[in-house]
């Protein structure tokens, strides 16, 4: 990341950045009111995970001392034990009894010997408080205890078994994460070491997850794709005592490894059961067995000592520039942003709307973390789990049956939607494709000309009574009124797609170093192609901006991370001397505030003649002019012209999702309007298809003709023979473009554009 002290345009009058400040403001009282009970309680899946129910451990009155501090614990008195909503569910009939906890008097949180940053698991940070951040420092345990006086009886959690839908309340979530809480402590758990989790999202992540925190622990995720070496690289650098796996294949990788492993004490498994008897290898039901060994006053004793300042999430970066990046978040910049941030995106509290959305994004990438986790704790949310093979074909089944109000996906899952649509309406009659297309045309116009107008003309209510309401319902966003996307950009292509069907894809902004959100869009908040506006409490300034307007993001507030794992250097590159984070991203800001990313500095081309190339722009220029097009990556730095490598759209192997040969039914299209009989990307790249190749060209022709001068003509490009993937390394676990990796993988065809010979 850049460092630099030049001053740019801040996006707020007042210059934050002395961490010393200490005017604390008094916190915003929420609203207590209690929802209703559901009659699905998850009665077989508690008992499966306490089993015996409660047991006489449970039956007991919870009066914590909820201390919110930072560094020196103020004087707070204990909330008293009063006789507080009885739990009296059908598995939880012995009757735990809950206090509430008592209202905070005004704190100063005082700690001047603190720095804003650390790179130690057991450091302390200074909190950024400032009076536009007005929520007052508390842990995750305190945001949950208080979610359940709001939101105890509602259903918190989803799930299939044996394929009928199953919940579970947030008091039985809440007991299930103390019972995960004091059998990770049985096992050996120690302070400021963590549980990593290697598994597909279920309920079982999240208990792990949040007992992690209440054991004084730090919960870190790891990619189920991940291989056996970098499994290793993390739970190593992590201190990881336990490693939570999901199968077979995840417990075979930690095996290959444990001997390299000082600091792992146990294995538990969630989804299936070990195959043999193995030492220090549990089930999820023997931890919650051992559980019962450990008093619940140890637990609270430990709950009680956590500070707001302290590490309990480790969210480790794809690595795509080198080694992975432990981003250490504390306490307040979770519950902080899981408060703010989804604000920012317009998410209800349950009083108002009970929020469902459905968990399928890795739980390993903030994104995913940040909305379906901890803001669902928050807001008393319901979280519904997909099915494994999410993103291979069910994702929509499920989102059917569970109608989510709020849905979030990286760009490759919106563009897979509007593929699989293009697809059907391809092998729809013609009636219906004429219908579809007439209804998409006139509701694009009338989003593009009037965006924020409630007033639609005839012809687009019309168009969305009697196709796009059909089509949503189809596609499970029936009752969705807020559709999110992150992690990568999204092309032009597909919002405008999108905006066809009535469908609006709400962007984000921001980094792992930001705990998720540092910008939002939401329906009130709304400019298309922009990261939305920034998240109240939030700052922004760009630096080195060029005569455009262009510079550097740099952020500040509530949501910055601690700092990197054990990386002092790279942490003193990311975090300036003022408290700025240097996002490596450069971008503009419009009058109103909108923000719109137009690029990395570190993916900046700079040519053999000194020219600065960003690559995103004409990549996605590309794409639009020849939609047969999947991926293009430009290349040229330090070169002496711009080249690039080109991959078709193909259809998804779905038991792998690794692409296969076939065409889809758009790209096929395409090569029927040009004069090809291709349906095959090896018909296409190994007889060379001159209906095809030259339609490209003249696509790439255009780009040139519009580009701002002659050193940004793509003069030369390739199609690659297989699109880019996951496994096969071009792409990372969020599908972000790993240009090192590719500039490595095809060096060849790339050294070839560069000698001296014809294309």
């Amino acid at each position: 990341m850049s460092r630099s002290s030049a001053t740019g345009r801040e996006h707020h009058p007042r210059d934050p950045s002395m961490p010393g400040r200490q005017d604390v403001p008094q916190e915003t009282q929420q609203d207590n009111g209690m929802g209703t009970a559901r009659d699905n309680l998850g009665a077989r899946f508690l008992s499966r995970l306490l089993p015996g129910g409660p047991g006489p451990g449970c039956v007991r009155k919870l009066s914590l001392n909820l201390r919110y501090q930072q560094g020196v614990r103020p004087n707070v008195q204990s909330s008293s034990q009063t006789d507080g909503q009885t739990l009296s569910k059908e598995s939880l009939s012995h009757g735990l009894q809950l206090s509430a906890p008592e209202k905070p008097q005004d704190t100063r949180l005082d700690c001047p010997e603190e720095a804003l940053w650390t790179t130690r698991a057991d450091g302390r940070v200074r909190l950024r408080l400032d009076p536009i951040c007005s929520q007052l420092p508390y842990t995750v345990h305190r945001m949950f205890y208080e979610a359940l006086d709001k939101y105890g009886d509602l259903s918190a959690l989803g799930f299939k078994h044996q394929d009928k839908w199953e919940r579970i309340s947030y008091y039985q979530y809440y007991l299930i994460a103390r019972k995960a809480a004091k059998g990770f402590l049985k096992l050996g758990l120690e302070q400021a070491h963590s549980v990593a989790i290697l598994g597909f999202n279920a309920p079982e992540w999240f208990f792990s997850a949040v007992g992690t925190v209440f054991a004084g622990g730090i919960v870190t995720g790891i990619y189920t794709t991940s291989s056996p070496e970098a499994c290793q690289y993390i739970a190593h650098d992590c201190r990881a005592n336990i490693i939570v796996v999901d199968t077979q294949k995840q417990l075979e990788k930690i095996l290959k490894i444990w001997k390299n492993l000082p600091y792992l004490k146990a294995v538990v498994m969630y989804q299936e059961h070990p195959p043999m008897k193995m030492a220090n290898v549990y089930t999820m039901e023997e931890l919650m067995e051992l559980g019962h060994q450990v008093p619940e006053e140890t637990l609270d004793s430990i709950i009680e000592a956590q500070t707001p300042n302290q590490c309990c999430a480790l969210v480790y970066t794809s690595g795509t520039t080198g080694n992975p990046k432990g981003v250490m978040l504390s306490q307040d910049n979770i519950t902080w942003t899981a408060r703010y941030g989804s604000q920012a995106g317009d998410i209800q509290p349950a009083e108002v709307l009970q929020e469902v959305v459905v968990s399928y994004l890795p739980l390993s990438h903030i994104a995913a973390q940040i909305y379906d986790l901890w803001t669902g704790i928050q807001w008393g949310a319901q979280v519904c789990f997909a099915e494994p093979d999410a993103l291979k074909g069910s994702l929509v089944n499920t989102l059917r049956e569970v109608e989510p109000t709020s849905h979030m996906g990286v760009p490759r899952v919106w563009e897979k939607i509007m593929e699989r649509i293009q697809e059907v309406a391809a092998q729809a009659g013609f009636i219906r494709r004429k219908m579809l297309l007439w209804a998409m045309s006139v509701t694009l116009e009338q989003n593009l000309t009037c965006p924020s107008s409630d007033l639609k003309p005839f012809t687009a209510r019309l168009a969305d009574y009697l196709v796009l309401a059909r089509v949503r319902q189809a596609l499970g966003f029936a009752k969705c009124q807020k559709n999110f996307y992150g992690a990568a950009p999204m092309t032009a292509e597909t919002q405008r797609f999108f905006l066809g069907l009535n469908i609006r894809l709400y962007a984000g902004y921001g980094l792992s170093e930001t705990t998720g959100p540092h910008f939002m869009s939401n329906p009130y908040n709304y400019r298309l192609y922009s990261s939305g506006k920034l998240v109240p409490g939030c700052l922004v300034k760009l630096v080195n901006q060029d005569e455009e307007g262009i510079g550097e993001i740099c952020l500040w507030g509530r949501t910055i991370f601690m700092g990197y794992l054990n990386m002092e250097d790279k942490t003193c590159e990311a975090i300036d001397s003022e408290g700025w984070l240097h996002t490596g991203d450069t971008g503009r800001l419009d009058q109103d505030g909108f923000l719109y990313i137009t690029g990395r500095l570190k993916e900046l081309i700079i040519t053999a003649g000194g020219e600065n190339v960003p690559p995103v722009p004409i990549e996605e220029a590309v794409k639009t002019e020849v939609p047969i097009i999947s991926n293009a990556m430009l290349i040229g730095d330090q070169r002496k012209f711009l080249s690039m490598l080109l991959t078709l759209k193909c259809t998804l192997d779905p038991d792998t999702s690794d692409p296969t040969d076939n065409l889809t039914e758009q790209a096929v299209e395409f090569c029927q309007r040009v004069g090809s009989r291709a349906n095959t990307v090896s018909e296409i790249v190994g007889q060379r298809d001159e209906a095809v190749y030259q339609a490209i060209e003249e696509g790439i022709r255009r780009v040139n003709a519009n580009a701002a001068a002659q050193p940004y003509h793509i003069q030369k490009w390739a199609i690659l023979e297989r699109d880019f993937s996951i496994s096969g390394g071009e792409l990372g676990p969020t599908m972000k473009l790993k240009r090192l990796t590719v500039l490595e993988k095809y060096k060849d065809i790339i050294d070839s554009f560069y000698q001296e010979q014809k294309k």
